[in-house]
């Protein structure tokens, strides 16, 4: 997900002894007991921005498990930082995801955004880039990441590569973690920019867990945010099916939806409580691999005379309507 505008301003302990004798900074985490696959369900949360709820309060209300945490960016160099600032380990951000595994939840770290600065720009090359990666995953220990592929990052073929050679360098070093690429949509499936990266994604030899496009900002559409959504993501069915040769029930389990709750950046587009229902439905239906949401920052009601923004919907609605519906879906 990616914050522009006014949605986007902008760990077991095995795995830690062992990285504690490389030297490696390690968060004391509890053991994490998510029955979903990490990643199937994970609303996203801003720590950085939109006034962030405290997770393990998120969890007690919706019963999700899980989290997506952005932003992991770059600092200007290719080293990775929380929103390209905050210290990797030993802040508030390791605090969050010490009490989520404390509390038998798992996180997802997300990198990338709208906005700035992008390792798969400041890296220099795939084996840099995945360097940066590795640091993030051995830190947490992660079983997943999100690679969110936006703006001027998605927009160069040179980083849609340079991101396709760290990703499959990832899967190689790091047995059974979960790859999810996250892009943006038209109203008929990926552009052409996200449409090259699966097609050169496939041909690599890339094994993306799920290709999930965020659906909102269309810049036009006809039709509820639901069905349009739902559309979408056919076109990434079929895109997928295509580069893979998959069947369309196997391309449908490597693929996702990300969408937005509430008003988005759009005039003409608002996502209600029924359009994610929609969306949920589809997604038991088809076995998706991830249905998840930007973000729980918004998931609440505005105050009276507040516009929608980072911490609130622009729509009237319960405290965390949408993240009880994605924390329902277990593929």
């Amino acid at each position: 997900m990616a914050p522009n505008a006014l949605s986007r301003t902008l760990f077991t302990l095995a795995a830690a002894s062992s990285l504690a004798l490389s030297g490696l900074a390690v968060a004391p985490v509890g053991q994490a007991v998510t029955a979903d696959p990490i990643g199937l369900n994970a609303p996203y949360e801003y720590l950085g921005w939109g006034n962030p709820q405290k997770p393990t309060d998120v969890m007690n209300a919706t019963g999700v498990r899980q989290f997506t945490l952005a932003f992991m960016l770059s600092d200007g160099t290719c080293n990775p930082k929380w929103d390209g600032s905050r210290a990797l380990t030993g802040g508030t951000d390791q605090s969050a995801i010490n009490a989520i595994r404390a509390a038998g939840g798992d996180v997802v770290v997300s990198f990338g955004g709208w906005s700035g600065n992008k390792l798969g720009e400041k890296c220099s090359s795939a084996t840099a880039l995945a360097a940066a990666y590795q640091k993030v995953i051995n830190a947490y220990g992660l079983k997943a990441i999100d690679i969110d592929i936006e703006n001027t990052e998605i927009a160069s073929s040179t980083a849609r590569q340079r991101e396709i050679g760290a990703l499959k360098i990832i899967k190689a070093d790091n047995p059974g973690i979960k790859e999810y690429v996250t892009i943006g949509t038209t109203t008929t499936g990926p552009d052409t920019a996200g449409t090259d990266l699966i097609r050169k994604g496939a041909a690599a030899g890339l094994a993306v867990d799920g290709w999930t496009i965020m659906p909102f900002d269309f810049g036009g559409h006809s039709g509820s945010m639901g069905s349009v959504s739902t559309a979408a993501a056919d076109g990434l069915k079929n895109t997928v099916a295509s580069a893979y040769g998959y069947d369309s029930a196997t391309a449908y389990r490597h693929i996702g939806i990300s969408s937005m709750n509430g008003k988005t950046d759009e005039s003409d587009e608002t996502v209600s409580t029924t359009d994610f229902t929609t969306m949920l439905n589809y997604a038991k239906a088809h076995h998706l691999a991830r249905f998840t949401f930007w973000s729980v920052n918004r998931d609440r009601q505005c105050p009276s005379g507040t516009p929608a923004g980072d911490s609130c919907s622009g729509i009237s609605q319960s405290a965390y309507a949408f993240t009880k519906i994605i924390a329902s879906y277990h593929g």
